[in-house]
């Protein structure tokens, strides 16, 4: 355990006088039916300890039987992540005692990983693009789930007693590990979000694993570490456990930035530890002083062959390979025409998907983006919702343009449109018919209050008259007003003009 941490750094102090080094861990936990060495089926919710079997409580005799749907997603991962995948590698025994590893071990992966020598090129909200050097991908299972009873923080310390579920023991993992990420200076925090973030996005899109984290379906290991400069030797890191969200991985880096910067201007040494991540306050706080690989006793697991995927298989897998979300980004921002900057903005808002669906059902890319960038971004904002979370599909987004591209209703008349679709009463026709909001498009009913406008505005139509067309506004906005915004403002303009000329 550390001793109190001094007063820490201001976060841009800290960063002008140290270069921070990050490594991050990501644990994904894949969506096979059934777990990595046993028949126990998984989902997520089920009452405690009832998918178990005798591999995954760790009862003496029960043999493993590696899962084929594992290693092909792990090879998924790895292809994705641009590894080599092994030709042969094997599983080992990683050697540590805690109620919550019935086997008083884990199955993994030690010196010979299933994927190795990858990279991943990450995008910041700038369009900044940095490299993470992939060391490797290996699989593993995971432990159960201990809950700590009592107390205040829901941790062992204080907790009157614990109790534990092996539902989750046995699930299998697949664990990416980076090489130091270097180079990052001041933007360290936003880089382990964005890598963080695209390997979500990849493990969805390959649809190896739910992703969720909120589930804990991807779990983060933050590595920190500070150096004098750039070329020093790496610092003494700290690896903080189990972040669970995009904002806490930044959030992590910057709070570790701030204290080990605090620790070494006083002269003392970081202790090489593992740290727990206090959402409410973005704190971290000791765990246990850090093990070395050493520590834990790997040797080769004596119950499991080796794992030898043929070339012929990788080669099938890897066509099979979805479109990745970069490639996929470049390829749609290309086709659609934005700006780098609105491109930018849409990813972040998190419509690409819903641009790209809005599109399908006839919208053009333009269009679709001024739906889901303007209004509909706007009431997502004010319901503190997400985009996707409204209650309107895109196909229903593609007809309310295709009313307004046919002129059957206006823009001004399209967001009433949408007043009526977000309040449940159907699709973007439905409410036109319903709330009779089609535009006049008949001259006839026109001609009528064109005439009473110009009736109750005779300096107007005399300006007018006199070559002044500044003032018709005015006979247009009665207009309208008259017809409740259902009228073509430039057919009115024309009227107008033409009833005025005669």
């Amino acid at each position: 355990m550390t001793t109190t941490t001094p007063a820490l750094v201001a976060y841009g102090d800290a960063v002008r006088r140290y270069d921070p080094v990050i490594g991050i861990e990501v644990h994904v936990e894949l969506g096979t039916r059934t777990k990595m060495f046993c028949p126990a089926e998984q989902s997520f919710g089920a009452e405690p300890n009832t998918q178990t079997t005798p591999v995954s409580l760790g009862l003496p005799g029960a043999l493993p039987v590696v899962n084929g749907t594992a290693v092909e997603y792990a090879i998924r991962i790895g292809l994705a992540l641009n590894c080599q995948i092994a030709e042969s590698c094997r599983f080992a025994r990683k050697n540590y005692f805690y109620p919550d590893v019935p086997k008083n071990f884990q199955t993994s992966q030690y010196d010979e990983p299933i994927a190795f020598d990858g990279w991943l090129d990450v995008e910041l909200e700038d369009g900044t693009v940095h490299r993470v050097e992939i060391e490797r991908a290996h699989m593993e299972e995971d432990a159960g789930k201990n809950t700590h009873v009592g107390g205040s923080a829901g941790r062992i310390h204080g907790a009157e007693y614990s109790l534990v579920d092996y539902n989750r023991a046995g699930v299998p993992l697949v664990e990416i590990v980076t090489r130091p990420i270097t180079g990052a200076g001041e933007r360290a925090p936003e880089v382990a979000r964005a890598y963080v973030q695209a390997l979500r996005d990849i493990f969805r899109v390959l649809d190896v694993s739910e992703a969720r984290m909120e589930r804990g379906n991807v779990r983060a290991d933050v590595n920190l570490s500070l150096r004098a400069t750039p070329e020093a030797p790496l610092g003494t890191r700290t690896e903080t456990k189990n972040v669970n969200s995009f904002r806490s991985v930044e959030r992590a880096v910057r709070y570790e930035v701030s204290r080990q910067a605090a620790i070494l201007d006083a002269g003392r040494s970081v202790v090489q530890e593992t740290r727990h991540f206090h959402e409410e306050d973005g704190s971290t706080s000791p765990g246990r002083v850090k093990s070395d690989a050493e520590d834990y006793r790997y040797f080769p697991e004596p119950d499991l062959v080796p794992v030898a995927p043929s070339r012929a298989w990788v080669e099938e897998i890897r066509a099979t390979l979805p479109e990745l979300p970069q490639a996929r980004r470049r390829r749609l921002h290309d086709e659609w025409g934005f700006a780098d900057a609105e491109m930018r903005d849409v990813v972040n808002a998190g419509a690409l998907d819903l641009i790209e669906a809005t599109v399908a059902a006839g919208a053009t890319a333009a269009a679709a983006r001024k739906w889901w960038m303007g209004e509909l971004a706007r009431r997502a904002k004010q319901e503190e919702a997400e985009l996707a979370d409204l209650a309107i599909t895109p196909a229903q987004i593609g007809e309310l343009q295709q009313l307004v591209d046919a002129g059957r209703i206006n823009d001004k008349i399209a967001r009433q449109v949408l007043d009526g679709v977000l309040a449940g009463e159907g699709d973007p026709e439905q409410v036109v018919v319903s709330r009779g909001l089609e535009i006049v498009s008949d001259d006839g009913p026109l001609l009528v209050a064109i005439d009473e406008a110009l009736a109750a505005q005779p300096d107007v139509v005399e300006k007018v008259r006199g070559g002044n067309q500044g003032p018709v506004g005015a006979i247009i906005g009665a207009v309208m007003k008259a017809t409740r915004g259902q009228a073509d403002a430039k057919r009115v303009r024309e009227l107008v003009l033409e009833r005025i000329a005669g």
